[in-house]
């Protein structure tokens, strides 16, 4: 049965407003992936077909879409920002809101949505905070293909396949297991039962536990160095996860 939803969030950030509005507009690759920057105005083509339905920069941006392509499972899907300064500028207010209309399996696809919406937002203070608002140079995004990737246990075994231990918290300076056997130098800047997230001195890990939600655990990379290469890291990554889920 098709039931509205709304999912709301506020934070403050050490960061001014505008880059905010930056981070939420034109550089959603930092944080979340990239999209189609929304045209500069009410009424105007936001990402994923949607509709830019408040445009008052850098104060409040929301785009709404209906019959929402490619996602079955939902109708219609709403994001709003509302973003304010804090401390003369220097600091900003931000309050999230995503709503909708999920219809089919509504309580999982609400607890889904609630905890990536935490992650994301996590990963955004993370982005404005450490790297500055910077242009992503290379990214990638990808889900598991193994079946074994959907088992209950799936973060588990790619935090094991990490170097990671139950007393590995946020916070902990890593030195992770990459693709390889490269080590990668990190700090573990996020971490529960459904994700991970690892941040280097030039990028992002950040690792989904889909399969909570009925679905294969899942990644992105954000790179921030001059000489990232979006492609390379999504074949490395993919033959890591690949290998992972291949163990018995």
């Amino acid at each position: 049965m098709s039931k509205e939803f709304e999912i709301a969030r506020e934070f403050e950030v050490d960061a001014p407003p505008q880059q905010v509005w930056e981070a939420v507009t034109a550089g959603t690759g930092g944080w979340l992936w990239p999209m189609e920057a929304p045209e500069p105005r009410e009424g105007g083509r936001g990402p994923f077909g949607s509709k830019v339905t408040v445009w008052d920069p850098p104060h409040r941006y929301t785009n709404r879409v209906e019959d929402v392509d490619g996602i079955a499972e939902q109708s219609a899907n709403q994001l709003d920002y509302t973003v304010e300064p804090r401390d003369e500028g220097r600091r900003a207010w931000v309050r999230y809101v995503h709503s909708g209309i999920f219809v089919d399996d509504w309580d999982n696809q609400y607890d889904g949505a609630g905890h990536h919406t935490d992650f994301y937002l996590h990963t955004l203070r993370e982005y404005l905070t450490r790297f500055g608002g910077r242009p992503v140079v290379g990214f990638a995004t990808f889900d598991a293909a193994p079946e074994a990737a959907r088992a209950p246990g799936a973060l588990t075994a790619v935090a094991w396949a990490l170097g990671l231990t139950e007393d590995t918290t946020e916070g902990a300076r890593i030195q992770a297991h990459g693709p390889g056997g490269r080590p990668v130098d990190a700090v573990v800047d996020y971490r529960n039962e459904y994700f991970i997230g690892l941040r280097t001195p030039d990028a992002m890990i950040r690792f989904f536990g889909r399969n909570h939600w009925g679905h294969t655990v899942g990644m992105t990379v954000h790179d921030f160095a001059p000489d990232a290469d979006g492609e390379a890291a999504e074949t490395a990554w993919q033959g890591w996860l690949k290998e992972v889920f291949s163990r018995p």
